[in-house]
């Protein structure tokens, strides 16, 4: 298994043989996945918060559509 995968798992909360101890460490671990996805997606092209208008960078919409918030 990949190891960021691996890492992201044990911050979840996930025992050394990777098994959850509750749904409450999947959803952290869905929550971490969709948060790196989303950093990867906007390392092209950052947001344009501070430049007087507003737009969803493709990260920002990744979020969004998971409903995750930081």
């Amino acid at each position: 298994m990949n190891e960021k995968i691996q890492h992201l798992m044990k911050q979840a909360g996930a025992d050394s043989s990777g098994k959850w101890m509750s749904v409450d460490n999947a959803e952290k671990f869905a929550k971490l996945i969709v948060c790196e996805c989303a950093e990867i997606a906007d390392q092209e092209r950052p947001s344009s918060l501070g430049c007087g208008y507003i737009t969803l960078t493709k990260g920002m919409m990744i979020k969004q559509h998971f409903g995750v918030e930081e």
